[in-house]
């Protein structure tokens, strides 16, 4: 009499080969709803994007003017350079300009109609 491909499979191994099978397929659910969650929360809300772009330019603009006295002039131009490493955001747009006592900057998402404006001491407000 001749044996079926399989049966000499021990059991102990069919039922570590079926919970590979559960551990792969549920690995598998847990890729897919992640990838749609991944997605960074600037992404999904352009307004807090913008507010956080404000945030990232008013601490590089500290460290320029630490380095550089208060007195100067804070860019975007001279914020970008690696040494200060603010990076902005692909959607948004910014204007900063200023002095540390006179500073002001300005960001819009591009998906978003609202404009934020953060002043010389930090606080960032809706431009109406």
């Amino acid at each position: 009499m001749e044996k079926s491909p399989g049966t000499n499979i021990h059991p102990s191994y069919k039922r570590g080969f079926r919970i590979g099978i559960i551990v792969g397929a549920i690995v598998i659910v847990v890729v897919v709803l992640s990838a749609q969650f991944n997605k960074p929360y600037q992404s999904r809300n352009p307004d807090s994007d913008a507010k956080a772009n404000l945030h990232n330019v008013f601490l590089a603009c500290k460290a320029y003017w630490a380095d550089n006295g208060s007195d100067a002039v804070c860019t975007s131009m001279k914020i970008k350079s690696t040494l200060y490493g603010y990076i902005q955001s692909a959607d948004v747009s910014i204007s900063v300009s200023g002095p540390e006592n006179d500073f002001s900057a300005t960001a819009q998402n591009t998906n978003s109609e609202n404009t934020f404006r953060m002043d010389s001491n930090g606080t960032i407000t809706e431009v109406d």
